[in-house]
């Protein structure tokens, strides 16, 4: 991936949007799914690629390039229909955007994620894809860590993160940590609201 250089270069590695959600709405409808218990880091796939969710789908052929997401196409998956509320957060973005990946993504008590750079999710990286993330279920003791420094994230707020760099994550709490991330391909209306975020 080569860097391109605009507006985006002078942008901070974090970025709350002016978004907020229902955080009530979305911890109810994530508690209703009674989820299993699970070792360490759990992923729920709420959109995924198409040969995933329907499998009489053929799969896509090899791509070069899997950052912008043209190499596949996406749908909901089954499990996203128990989430009315939360489909509609979805929604909001893929009307105005192109929705990929969307995941929950849980962190159980006294769990770490190690240090490490996801290449492909930066504004400032050509045919990129970018991550928004808000925050579900957390607790005190979870720290998001992004080039060494604390990004304090509050249930219900969206934020991009420039995850190109290093960032980690530590729950010393003694419950799980739950995350939506939202993975799309950054257009004039996202990119607009990040720059006028900063």
């Amino acid at each position: 991936m080569s860097e391109i250089s605009s507006p985006v270069d002078t942008l901070s590695d974090r970025v709350q949007l002016p978004f907020s959600f229902d955080v009530v709405k979305m911890q109810e409808e994530v508690k209703a799914l009674m989820l299993d218990e699970f070792v360490y880091y759990d992923s729920l796939p709420l959109r995924a690629p198409a040969h995933m969710v329907d499998t009489s789908l053929p799969f896509p052929p090899p791509a070069d390039d899997y950052a912008d997401g043209s190499w596949t196409d996406w749908m909901d998956t089954p499990l996203l229909e128990k989430l009315p509320y939360i489909s509609s957060v979805i929604d909001f973005f893929h009307e105005k955007t192109k929705v990929n990946l969307v995941r929950l993504l849980r962190l159980a008590p006294q769990a770490v994620v190690k240090e490490h750079t996801d290449p492909t999710l930066g504004l400032h990286i050509e045919r990129s894809v970018i991550r928004l993330t808000i925050p579900i279920i957390t607790n005190e003791n979870v720290k998001f860590f992004l080039n060494n420094s604390i990004v304090s994230m509050k249930p219900g707020e969206c934020w991009y993160l420039r995850l190109t760099d290093p960032h980690r994550i530590n729950n010393t709490g003694l419950t799980e940590r739950i995350n939506m991330t939202i993975d799309m391909i950054p257009n004039e209306w996202i990119t607009s609201a990040i720059l006028n975020s900063k």
